[in-house]
C-alpha cells in the first residue's frame, strides 16, 4: 500500500464519488473546548464513505469479471451494490440478519442479491469464500483489500486539501481499519502533521486493544448500537499501517455516541448513524485524550433506522444538553 495507489484510486473515482465538505460550528467548538472540523462522509453516495472503496476496487478488476461478492453490515454492501450497478456487474452481498432494516432494503433496492446470516453462529468468511467460488464471483472484502483501502484513502487526500491546519488529530470511526489505514497513508504523504486516531465504541475496542498489545486481538462477534464498526478484529492488511502511523485508539460510550448524533443534527444539520458518529463523539467528549487547538472528525455514515435516530434525538439530546 502506498500513496501512488491512493492517487490512482482518486483518478478512477473522480466524477463519481462526491467531494464531501469539511464543516464546523461554534456550538460544537464550545462543547469540545477547541475547534472541531467534521468531514461529512455521510453525504457521500449511499450515505457513507464506503462507495469510494467499492468504486476504486471494482474499477481495478480485470476485464471479464462475472460479478462480485461482498460481506457487510450495510455500508460496504450499499457501496458495492451501487458501484456494481454503475459498471454493469452482478453483486451478491452477505449481510447479518440483524443489520439495520434501512441498510438491508437499500442494498436490495440498488440491485444486489442479499444473502443474510446469523453473525453469532456463522463463519462469515468461510461462507463468503464458498459462495464466491461456487458462483465464480470476485470477493471484495470491506477492509482487507488493497484497492478498497486506496479508495478510502481519498478521504485523506481531501482532508489534507481542506483542513487549512498543519497539526491536528484526525479521528476516524474504525471497524476493520480500512478507512483509518487509507486516511493515515494519505496524510503521511500530503499532511504529515495530521495524526490519525482510530475511534471505537466501548466494548468493541479490538483495534485499540490490538495497538496496545502489538498484535491482532480478536473479540467475539456480537451485535451493538454502532453496527457499522463492530468487527471482531482489525484487518490483517490495515493493522501494520495502523501500528506504524496511528496514535492510540480512543473509546466512546453509547451515550456519548447518541449525544454526538443529536448535536450533529442540531448544529450541522447532518444525519449520522451510530457507527458514523463515534469519531465526533470522541472529539466532543474526550477533551483530555485529544491534542491541539483543532480536531478533525470523520463522520463516516448516515444510514440509520428511524427508531435509533429518534432515540438519539431524545436520550442523546439530554446528554448533549448537559455537556453544552
Amino acid at each position: 500500500m502506498n500513496i501512488e495507489m491512493i492517487d490512482a484510486a482518486a483518478t478512477r473515482i473522480v466524477g463519481h464519488a462526491q467531494l464531501t465538505p469539511l464543516l464546523s460550528s461554534p456550538f460544537l467548538d464550545a462543547v469540545a473546548g477547541r475547534r472541531v472540523l467534521v468531514k461529512a462522509e455521510c453525504l457521500q453516495h449511499t450515505g457513507s464513505f464506503k462507495y469510494r472503496g467499492a468504486r476504486a476496487a471494482l474499477t481495478a478488476l480485470p476485464k471479464g469479471t462475472k460479478g462480485v461478492l461482498a460481506c457487510s453490515s450495510g455500508n460496504h454492501a450499499q457501496g458495492v451494490a451501487r458501484a456494481a450497478a454503475e459498471l454493469g456487474l452482478a453483486a451478491v452481498i452477505l449481510m447479518p440478519a440483524d443489520a439495520p432494516r434501512i441498510k438491508l432494503e437499500n442494498t436490495a433496492a440498488l440491485g444486489a442479491e442479499v444473502v443474510t446470516y446469523d453473525r453469532t453462529t456463522t463463519d462469515r468468511d468461510a461462507m463468503a469464500a464458498e459462495l464466491a467460488e461456487a458462483r465464480g464471483l470476485d470477493l471484495i472484502l470491506p477492509f482487507d483489500n488493497a484497492q478498497v483501502i486506496a479508495g478510502q484513502g481519498t478521504v485523506g487526500l481531501e482532508i489534507a486539501a481542506q483542513a487549512g491546519v498543519s497539526e491536528a488529530d484526525v479521528l476516524v470511526c474504525c471497524g476493520g481499519g480500512g478507512l483509518t489505514a487509507g486516511v493515515a497513508l494519505a496524510l503521511e504523504a500530503r499532511a504529515p502533521g495530521l495524526r490519525v486516531r482510530p475511534v471505537e465504541p466501548e466494548g468493541f475496542e479490538d483495534v485499540a486493544q490490538s495497538l496496545v498489545a502489538g498484535r491482532i486481538i480478536t473479540n467475539p462477534a456480537r451485535a451493538g448500537l454502532c453496527d457499522a464498526v463492530l468487527t471482531p478484529a482489525p484487518g490483517k492488511l490495515p493493522f501494520p499501517i495502523l501500528q506504524r502511523l496511528c496514535g492510540p485508539g480512543l473509546v466512546v460510550t453509547d451515550t456519548q455516541v447518541l449525544a454526538a448524533m443529536a448535536l450533529a443534527q442540531d448544529r450541522l444539520k447532518l444525519v449520522l448513524e451510530p457507527g458514523g458518529a463515534v469519531a465526533l463523539a470522541a472529539a466532543l467528549f474526550l477533551p483530555d485524550a485529544v491534542a491541539g487547538d483543532t480536531v478533525i472528525a470523520v463522520a463516516t455514515g448516515g444510514n440509520v433506522d428511524r427508531e435509533v435516530f429518534i432515540r438519539a434525538l431524545t436520550e442523546g439530546a439530554s446528554h448533549a444538553n448537559r455537556a453544552a
